[in-house]
């Protein structure tokens, strides 16, 4: 009786936990929403804050697509997304396979290598002078090549085709097999789980790239949507004549974050399955 009231005891205290937790995640979230599809002059009568509102308006989004400015920059966004997320996980996979391999000759050393990697960088001045001597300043490439691999998904990657069973490896290659026919026909479709969860890190690194574009891109055309973002929310707010009739800054604001988010958050339940599998299976081995 003891243990079964100890088990309700914790049940309910950790149903707590996660409503406070879940609350304190949707409530900020549901704030910018709201404030994003609601008249400004509704949201002065409620001192700023609404939840619900009681009318909604399209301007701030309409106003938001109507500027040549936020379309190109999801363009750019869209494209450095795509085109660098399948070469990281090109790039990714065929260092990752490799190193899976226990008769890889100086297997170990170039472990060593990988992990202190993550240990140690260069440093934003030497990583910005080799940018700069490669040519790839103010081009959407600068946003692409230097984050090309990352060591922490090699290790995810390289722990989870450990975990193939050897036996596949064996039957194929006495089938006459070479190694990249194995990876490219039995390795990476018995992968999907980490391929996705490795993919969904890279995409929404490359849908948030922020600083690199700071960093390496000044021309304005190639400012991806997080930049544009970050100058629209820094914009002070102007006096209105008319509240009714313009669309202010904060509600501007609230749309560019919601706009700037709701493709990842819109993907992501989709790939919640995958992702979780991945990162389970990929983390059992060192």
């Amino acid at each position: 009786m003891v243990s079964n009231t100890e088990d309700k005891l914790f049940q309910a205290v950790s149903y707590c936990i996660l409503a406070i937790v879940g609350l304190a995640a949707v409530i900020p979230l549901l704030y910018v929403f709201s404030v994003s599809l609601t008249p400004f002059a509704e949201v002065l009568r409620h001192g700023g804050y609404v939840l619900f509102p009681k009318e909604i308006t399209f301007n701030a989004y309409q106003k938001l697509i109507g500027t040549s400015t936020i379309p190109r920059s999801l363009g750019v966004t869209v494209y450095i997304t795509v085109v660098g997320t399948a070469i990281n996980l090109i790039l990714t996979t065929l260092v990752a396979y490799p190193l899976s391999r226990k008769y890889l000759p100086g297997r170990s050393a170039f472990l060593v290598m990988v992990v202190f990697t993550l240990l140690f960088s260069g440093g934003i001045i030497p990583t910005y002078l080799v940018v700069k001597a490669t040519g790839l300043i103010d081009s959407l490439w600068a946003l692409i090549l230097p984050t090309a691999v990352s060591s922490f998904n090699v290790l995810i990657m390289k722990s989870f085709f450990e975990q193939l069973p050897e036996e596949l490896f064996e039957s194929a290659r006495m089938d006459g097999a070479r190694e990249f026919r194995i990876l490219v026909q039995l390795t990476v479709p018995l992968s999907l789980p980490v391929m996705i969860t490795v993919g969904l890190f890279y995409a929404v690194g490359h849908w948030n790239s922020f600083f690199s574009a700071i960093m390496y891109v000044t021309d304005r055309t190639l400012f991806p949507l997080q930049v544009v973002v970050r100058e629209i929310l820094m914009l002070s707010q102007q006096p209105l004549e008319n509240a009714e009739d313009q669309v202010p800054t904060v509600t501007m604001q609230m749309a560019a974050v919601i706009f700037a988010s709701a493709p990842i958050l819109a993907v992501y339940p989709f790939l919640q399955k995958h992702f979780t599998k991945g990162m389970l299976l990929g983390s059992i081995k060192g």
